[in-house]
């Protein structure tokens, strides 16, 4: 039973994550042949296949990270940083609509900071509980980090 209760603890929480993803998809998927081709972008932009396999594989490190301290310790016991986890999910959901969604891309910056912000918090949080949980955030701040400096390049050259 205990078995059973892990293993669907941990599709839990990778589904959690994908359907972050998948929400923030509705806001992204239409307008990508539009507005975004419109904007003016640096050239270090990566084409467009490459953002749903990368955020595809993040989203799944980031469940299993989760997953791992909410093995480890529990809801009760590891509150502060699955709480710092679900801001973090939030803050990156909220940046799709910002951004596609409102086509506001200086306030998607000041959320992209919070995001990045918060997945540090999160991240440390969660080394000081389990280094592989801690680690397996650490392509994801990479990326966010990406993006951020992104978001801040297309911001510049639009406003």
């Amino acid at each position: 039973m205990n078995n059973l209760r892990t293993i669907l603890g941990l599709l839990i929480f990778v589904a959690v994550c994908l359907a972050a993803g998948g929400l923030g998809a509705i806001a992204t998927t239409p307008e990508i042949e539009g507005w975004y081709r419109t904007l003016a972008k640096p050239s270090w932009t990566p084409p467009d296949w490459v953002f749903g396999p990368v955020w595809t594989m993040l989203y799944i490190l980031m469940g299993i990270s989760g997953w791992l301290i909410w093995k480890r310790d529990g809801f009760r016991g590891a509150a502060v940083p699955l709480g710092w986890f679900a801001v973090q999910l939030i803050l990156n959901l909220a940046w799709s609509f910002i951004f596609f969604g409102a086509h506001q891309l200086g306030w998607a910056l000041v959320d992209i900071i919070a995001l990045w912000l918060a997945i540090a918090v999160t991240m440390g949080l969660f080394f000081q509980r389990s280094k592989l949980a801690g680690g397996l955030l650490v392509p994801y701040l990479v990326w966010v980090s990406y993006a951020t400096a992104l978001n801040f390049a297309i911001w510049g050259m639009n406003s």
